[in-house]
C-alpha cells in the first residue's frame, strides 16, 4: 500500500464516517439538533470534497496507484452508505476477463455521484437557507435525480457488459 497524499486523504474520508454518524449520538444538552444537522452536513461535505480533492492530486502529482483506484471507491460506497452491489460485482467480473475498460465509469455515473454527493448534505442540513431555500426539498429531488440516474448508469453498465456475457 503506497502512502502517498491521495491515499491519506481517502482515508481521511473513511475515517469521517464514525465522525458524521457520532455526531447524533451527543446528548442533546451539549448541541442541539440543529448543531447537530451542521455538524453532520459539514463533515460530509468535507468528505464529498476529499473525493474530488484525492483523485485531483493523484493524478497532478503522479501517484495514482492500484491500491488508490481501490481504496476510492470503497471509501465512496462507505460515506453514501453503498452503491449497487450489481454495478461493483459487474465490474469485478468484466475486469476478471479482461474487460475493465468496458465499464469504466461512464458520465452518468459521475454525474449520480455529484448528484449524491450534494443531496446529502442537502438532506443532513434540515432548515431553510437564507430564510427562502427549502434546502431538505432541494436535497429530496436531488437524491431523486441520483436514484433515476443510478438505474440509468446500471443499464448503460450492464448494455456494455452484454457483448461479452454469452462467452
Amino acid at each position: 500500500m503506497p502512502l502517498n497524499l491521495p491515499n491519506l486523504i481517502t482515508w481521511l474520508r473513511i475515517i469521517l464516517i464514525p465522525l458524521l454518524i457520532g455526531v447524533y449520538y451527543v446528548p442533546e444538552d451539549w448541541l442541539s439538533m440543529g448543531t447537530k444537522n451542521t455538524l453532520a452536513c459539514g463533515t460530509f461535505i468535507v468528505a464529498a470534497l476529499s473525493d474530488w480533492l484525492d483523485g485531483y492530486l493523484a493524478r497532478a502529482l503522479n501517484q495514482t496507484s492500484a491500491f488508490g483506484a481501490f481504496l476510492d471507491p470503497v471509501a465512496d460506497k462507505l460515506i453514501v452508505a453503498g452503491r449497487e452491489i450489481a454495478i461493483s460485482a459487474l465490474r469485478e467480473w468484466m475486469a476478471s476477463i479482461g474487460k475493465s475498460k468496458s465499464v469504466a465509469v461512464a458520465f452518468v455515473g459521475k454525474l449520480k455521484t455529484a448528484s449524491q454527493m450534494i443531496a446529502i448534505p442537502l438532506l443532513l442540513y434540515q432548515d431553510d437557507l437564507f430564510g427562502t431555500i427549502n434546502v431538505p426539498l432541494l436535497g429530496t429531488i436531488l437524491i431523486n435525480v441520483a436514484a433515476l440516474l443510478t438505474v440509468i448508469s446500471m443499464l448503460v453498465y450492464l448494455r456494455r457488459a452484454l457483448p461479452y456475457a454469452s462467452g
